[in-house]
């Protein structure tokens, strides 16, 4: 985990108990912060400290060192992931990426002299959707959405969502893993995965070649629904996320569940098909 991290980085992160890292933010000549236990803390070369004078400051070259790592030394072989503004690390680190984007017509080419990356640390938490299972799933499979502002979990919930279905009703479970993110911790015996396709394409072969009962996915964008429908359609219930807080705002209704948190991790209200709240 980290291990593209350069060595003054790297020391820095070896003081934190990387059971409670959430996500790094490395800035050219700006103080290195950590989300620690769900709190941004100053970094410095033994640890959190509490004063920005005390935090390591990353050189641009630290910035493009740590970029160039993560793409296995080959910057080439990662370009349309660049131009799309992240970068998936070995272990599942999501690298989101900001600098100065190169366009043609709109469109992004790619990303020059990047001076930030944000990275987001995978955790797998067994039995964090203990909750979720128990009052959406334990009777009957049904399609599901999580709702939150970035960084509440979505993705750690989804994962062990995943693998409580694989456990406990053996189906055969689809991850279609846009970002390489998803995928990152145990998802279960009976899963399969789909890394790197939009979701259209990986929903389509999916379902054409895979058999799924379930198709567990990640961060929905308005373009994405036609995916989701296209497997609801055809009977395949879908686990899904979305950076959303109201359930109104939600393009296409197209779930059984929707699923508001309130918080890291935690479950806050749950809404039936038509959108309102469930005792």
């Amino acid at each position: 985990m980290l291990d593209f991290l350069p060595p003054r980085l790297m020391n820095a992160v070896h003081h934190v108990n990387l059971n409670l890292l959430y996500e790094l933010r490395v800035r050219a000549d700006k103080p290195l912060r950590a989300n620690v236990g769900g709190v941004f803390r100053y970094l410095g070369g033994e640890g959190v400290c509490e004063r920005e004078e005390g935090a390591l400051f990353p050189t641009m070259k630290e910035v493009s060192d740590t970029l160039f790592a993560a793409s296995g030394y080959s910057l080439y072989s990662s370009a349309e992931q660049i131009r799309r503004g992240f970068l998936t690390g070995a272990a599942g680190e999501r690298i989101g990426i900001a600098g100065s984007c190169v366009t043609e017509r709109g469109s992004v080419l790619s990303v020059h002299s990047v001076t930030s990356l944000c990275i987001r640390i995978p955790h797998a938490v067994k039995g964090c959707a203990e909750e979720i299972y128990r009052k959406c799933l334990r009777d009957r499979l049904c399609s599901l959405i999580l709702l939150s502002p970035p960084g509440e979990g979505k993705t750690t919930l989804l994962r062990d969502l995943a693998r409580l279905v694989c456990e406990r009703k053996m189906c055969n479970v689809l991850v279609s893993d846009e970002r390489g993110e998803l995928s990152a911790g145990d998802l279960g015996a009976t899963s399969d995965v789909i890394r790197f396709a939009e979701k259209l394409t990986a929903f389509t072969a999916g379902i054409r070649a895979m058999r799924p009962e379930l198709i567990v996915t990640d961060e929905l964008l308005p373009e994405d629904y036609a995916a989701v429908r296209r497997a609801t359609e055809s009977g395949i219930c879908v686990f899904a996320s979305a950076h959303l807080v109201r359930v109104a705002d939600v393009p296409e209704k197209l779930f059984d569940r929707y699923i508001l948190l309130d918080g890291l991790g935690k479950v806050g209200k749950i809404c039936g098909a038509d959108g309102n709240a469930l005792d």
